[in-house]
């Protein structure tokens, strides 16, 4: 942790009950921002690997593996757009 302080880099890890990230790194903005976008960004593998069974891979190769975790996105952003809240009407009227 010194060594990251004294190349004046914050780090963003999640703070535990006894943990080395003090006060002068949670009472930052940034901080709290960093955890709201890790937590999203977790969702999203926990969802592939569990959901998505991307825990384990069926196929051999880069490629194929690739194209199978692509698919698996696919369908957690097809699954993510089913639940987005209705685009708000805008004050003129639907359009012509």
């Amino acid at each position: 942790m010194r060594d990251i302080r004294a190349r004046r880099v914050t780090p963003h890890v999640a703070q535990k009950q006894y943990s080395a990230i003090d006060g002068r790194t949670t009472r930052h903005a940034g901080y709290a921002v960093s955890l709201r976008l890790c937590k999203r960004v977790e969702e999203v593998f926990g969802w592939m690997k569990t959901v998505g069974g991307l825990r384990r891979t069926r196929y051999r190769g880069v490629d194929r593996t690739g194209l199978a975790g692509y698919l698996v996105a696919t369908a957690y952003n097809l699954v993510r757009m089913v639940n987005l809240p209705p685009e708000p009407e805008s004050a003129a009227g639907p359009p012509r």
